[in-house]
């Protein structure tokens, strides 16, 4: 049985996430469908993280099992032919038989874009924050630098799934203004339930200056989520980056 690792991106704005879910049109469903097709047989995808509804991928890795003998080079070919347009498999590799998307994922970065201008633009719909009031980048970088650490980020996270802990290492926020557009950029070795669009909502909270940078620290270690900033919406939100070292095979995408 073969262990084959996807790489894909997708636009989520038509799906309900990543999870196979029962009553929802899922990024996992219409892979796990589509893979079966060319494959022969039913496939059960692992995907490396539950992006929620409306966020999209630039890059995502899924790993399945298989025993179709089709060349791994040419699985991206045949796999788009069955996948919609706003999914493609743009490469694929045989991996060891213990590689897991999740588990051997050592590292995630997630890119959020705001449209920072006083008019919309209808071709940024449903992928970025449109966000008429002026924003103060130099503000929300004073305030995203206050993530960076090890820390408890239980006030950065939504009730949804349990975890054992809400402690996390965040290696970098960084924020960057490219004309109306403001790109932020959080690498963390997991994220918790809404916690990348919670600290971004934080750090536009302070641009605001409804909280001072100053006072992040105190609702870090407060863990009290009403007094950090709001979840910003989910289309701006994207998985940019993948870091993989698990001892056997190490790849950055």
């Amino acid at each position: 049985m073969r262990n084959i690792a996807l790489f894909l991106k997708y636009n989520g704005t038509a799906y309900h996430g990543w999870q196979v879910q029962k009553n929802a049109c899922t990024v996992a469903q219409t892979l796990e469908e589509a893979t079966a097709r060319v494959v022969k047989h039913k496939v059960h995808m692992t995907g490396c993280g539950r992006t929620d509804a409306g966020v999209h991928a630039r890059v995502y890795v899924a790993n399945f099992r298989t025993s179709c003998t089709i060349p791994t080079d040419r699985l991206p070919y045949a796999l788009n032919t069955q996948l919609p347009d706003d999914i493609v498999v743009f490469n694929a590799m045989d991996v060891h038989d213990d590689f897991n998307a999740i588990g051997s994922c050592v590292r995630k970065e997630y890119t959020y874009q705001i449209y920072n201008s006083h008019i919309r633009d209808p071709f940024y719909t449903d992928r970025v924050w449109f966000y008429p009031k002026h924003l103060d980048e130099k503000i929300m970088a004073e305030a995203a630098a206050r993530f960076v650490g090890t820390h408890d980020f239980a006030a950065v996270r939504s009730v949804g799934t349990d975890v054992k802990s809400t402690v996390r290492t965040v290696y970098h926020f960084d924020v960057e203004r490219q004309g109306d557009l403001i790109y932020l950029r959080i690498c963390a070795n997991g994220f918790l339930y809404n916690m990348a669009r919670a600290m971004v909502g934080t750090a536009v909270y302070a641009a605001e200056g409804k909280i001072s940078p100053k006072e992040i620290g105190r609702i870090l270690d407060e863990g009290n989520r009403t007094a950090a900033g709001p979840t910003a919406p989910p289309g701006g939100l994207y998985m940019t980056q993948l870091w993989y070292d698990d001892g056997k095979i190490a790849f950055h995408v």
